[in-house]
C-alpha cells in the first residue's frame, strides 16, 4: 500500500470518527431533552395533581352545598316558607296531628309499624289532617346521611303525590326494609330506589328515580331539618296537637299501640 493511501484512509477514518461522534452528541442532547421535558412534565402533574386534591378536600359536599343553596326547590303539595309545611288530609277537617320523625330512628319504624296504618284510615275519614316534620338529628350523632337521604326522596315522593308519599314513607319504616339504626342504609340512592318500587306510584317511575339520584330535593330536606330544630322537639317519634303532645295513657312517650293511640287521639280532639 503506498504513502498516500495510507494516508488517505487514516484522513477517512478520522472524518467517519467525527460523523459518529457528532451523531451521538445529537442523540445525547436530543436525550437529555427528553429526559428534562419529562421530568417537567412530571413535576407539573404532581403538581397540578396536588392542587386538583387540595381543591376536592376543600369543595364542600353534597350536603354541605345544599345547606349553602340559596334557592331551594320545594316538592309540590307542600307550602310555607321552602315548602317546608307539609300538611296531608282532607281540607274539611278541623284538627291537624303534627308527626315529628326522623327516617332512621327505629321507635318511629315501631309506631308506624303498629300504628301507622290507623293514622292513614283517620285522616283518610277525616278525622284530622296530619302535618309532617322530618329530622335528620341521627345523622349528626354518627356523621351518617341517610336521614337527610331519606328526607330526600320523600321529597321526590311528595312531589309525585300526597298518597305515593305516605306510603313511601310507610314502606320506608316497615320491617321488610328499615335497617338497625347503627347501618346508615339509606344513604345509598339505590337502595332508596329499591324500597320505592313497592309502591305502584313510584315503582319504576324515571322522573323520581332521577330526582332521587340528582338529589333534586336535597336543600329542601335541609330546609326541613332546620324546621325541626326550630320546633323545640326533642325526640322522634313526637305527636302534637293545638300544640299539646300526645302521649300514651300515664306516660310522656307517644302511644305505641293502636289502643294506646285510639284512646290519646280521642282525648286529644276534644281537647
Amino acid at each position: 500500500m503506498s504513502k498516500r493511501n495510507s494516508q488517505a484512509n487514516k484522513s477517512a477514518a478520522r472524518e467517519r470518527l467525527r460523523v459518529e461522534r457528532e451523531r451521538q452528541a445529537k442523540k445525547d442532547k436530543a436525550r437529555k431533552q427528553i429526559v428534562v421535558g419529562v421530568s417537567v412534565v412530571a413535576v407539573l402533574a404532581i403538581a397540578g395533581g396536588v392542587s386538583y386534591g387540595v381543591m376536592q378536600l376543600n369543595k364542600p359536599s353534597a350536603w354541605e352545598a345544599a345547606a349553602d343553596a340559596k334557592n331551594v326547590t320545594a316538592p309540590k303539595n307542600t307550602s310555607g316558607d321552602d315548602g317546608t309545611t307539609v300538611v296531608i288530609g282532607e281540607s274539611s277537617a278541623k284538627k291537624t296531628l303534627e308527626l315529628y320523625e326522623d327516617s332512621r330512628c327505629p321507635i318511629c319504624a315501631t309506631f308506624e309499624q303498629t300504628v301507622g296504618e290507623t293514622v292513614a284510615k283517620d285522616v283518610e275519614a277525616g278525622k284530622y289532617k296530619i302535618k309532617y316534620v322530618g329530622a335528620t338529628f341521627i345523622d349528626n350523632s354518627d356523621n351518617g346521611e341517610g336521614s337527610k337521604n331519606a328526607l330526600s326522596a320523600l321529597g321526590a315522593a311528595l312531589n309525585v303525590s300526597t298518597d305515593a308519599f305516605l306510603e313511601y314513607k310507610a314502606a320506608l319504616y316497615s320491617a321488610k326494609y328499615h335497617p338497625e339504626e347503627a347501618n346508615d342504609k339509606f344513604a345509598k340512592d339505590s337502595y332508596l330506589i329499591e324500597v320505592a318500587d313497592s309502591v305502584d306510584a313510584l315503582k319504576g317511575n324515571k322522573a323520581f328515580q332521577k330526582d332521587v339520584e340528582d338529589g333534586t330535593y336535597d336543600a329542601w330536606a335541609i330546609k326541613m331539618s332546620k324546621a325541626f330544630d326550630k320546633s323545640g322537639v326533642q325526640g322522634t317519634p313526637t305527636l302534637k296537637m293545638d300544640g299539646k303532645t300526645v302521649t300514651a295513657e300515664g306516660s310522656k312517650n307517644a302511644p305505641m299501640t293502636v289502643a294506646e293511640y285510639n284512646t290519646a287521639i280521642a282525648k286529644a280532639l276534644k281537647g
